[in-house]
């Protein structure tokens, strides 16, 4: 059979909805486009693959999880993340297996080691609440009780380690962070170690919390999340490369939206802050209660145009590649268009 033969009946099989599993009924249109390495999938395909899959949240739920600034309502959570949650549902599954047929082969039984999964985005984009969505989601599987989520802000340079470097105006740039306590992190999680100590972050004071950590105790999942995750590995002076964060992931999930876009959504968050979070005395950001609207508009936007924007555009953005999954929002914050993969 031809090249273009088989190419033509694949794209038949998936519109027709075979492989789906208990959806064959829907018959979803998915695009497969033999030149990409991605599967591209708009919001009412991926809906109907969700079909009869379980674990609905409720509205207190969502009420709960949501973030500041993101409107998202459990109509989202259905269409978008509760087929999500079974996608990864089925991947965290299919490693458990590969790793059962692993040890076998080699004849010794580490006794499994977490399904990882990051996270990456820009500032204001929603990939915090995306975490705590899929936190929730995944830990209603019968397979994965037991999710983990760790944020790399805990693994930001404190304050005064930032000043002296000169960091403070690049915060969140890959250099703010701690990179080597956070691969090293993530190689006691991936060694299955029984406990693992992540340092806190406050971000009411934007910076870390002496002597407070979080203990993670062996999860089936541990999510990832933050602005970096996705970026390569760094080449060393003799040539080599380091361990990049990335490599420890088991699947990975870029939140993607118009950069004009987000830089409104960081403007609006700001807006709400001042009025709230900023309201606080011990608040770095105190200074910033008393603007007017106009005042905190322009001082948002300048703070995004200076450092958020140069980070999105230099290391962010071109990361994106890298993630198994892209979820693509539009400007009323809902996911429209998802990129996966192909395996």
């Amino acid at each position: 059979m031809s090249r273009e033969s088989t190419e033509t009946r694949h794209r038949a099989l998936v519109r027709s909805g075979a492989g789906i599993g208990h959806n064959r009924h829907v018959a979803p249109t998915v695009e497969i486009t033999p030149s990409t390495p991605y599967v591209e999938l708009d919001r009412q395909v991926w809906t109907r693959l969700s079909g009869t899959t379980p674990l609905p949240l409720t509205d207190a739920d969502v009420e709960r999880l949501r973030g500041l600034g993101d409107p998202i309502d459990l109509a989202e959570v259905d269409a978008v993340y509760r087929p999500l949650s079974r996608l990864l549902n089925l991947y965290v599954e299919a490693s458990k297996n590969l790793h059962k047929a692993s040890t076998t082969f080699l004849g010794e039984d580490s006794g499994g080691t977490p399904f990882v999964i990051g996270i990456a985005g820009s500032v204001a984009v929603g990939k915090s609440t995306t975490a705590r969505l899929l936190r929730e989601l995944l830990a209603r599987w019968p397979e994965t009780p037991h999710v983990e989520l760790v944020t790399t802000d805990g693994f930001l340079l404190p304050n005064a380690e930032l000043a002296r470097r000169g960091l403070m105006e690049r915060k969140g740039f890959p250099e703010s962070y701690d990179r080597r306590a956070l691969i090293r992190f993530l190689s006691k999680v991936k060694a299955g170690q029984d406990e693992v100590r992540v340092p806190v972050y406050d971000h009411v004071t934007y910076d870390i919390v002496p002597d407070a950590e979080i203990v993670v105790r062996r999860p089936d999942v541990l999510i990832v999340e933050g602005l970096n995750v996705l970026q390569p590995a760094h080449p060393t002076p003799v040539g080599t490369s380091d361990l990049a964060v990335s490599d420890f992931f088991d699947f990975s999930i870029y939140v993607d939206a118009r950069s004009s876009v987000v830089r409104q959504w960081y403007i609006d968050r700001f807006l709400s802050l001042r009025a709230t979070a900023f309201t606080r005395p011990e608040s770095y950001f105190h200074k910033f209660a008393p603007l007017s609207d106009a005042e905190a508009t322009a001082r948002s936007a300048a703070i995004w145009d200076s450092i958020n924007a140069p980070n999105l555009v230099q290391n962010i953005l071109p990361t994106r590649s890298r993630a198994t999954l892209v979820l693509t929002k539009g400007a009323d914050h809902s996911i429209q268009r998802m990129r996966l993969r192909k395996l």
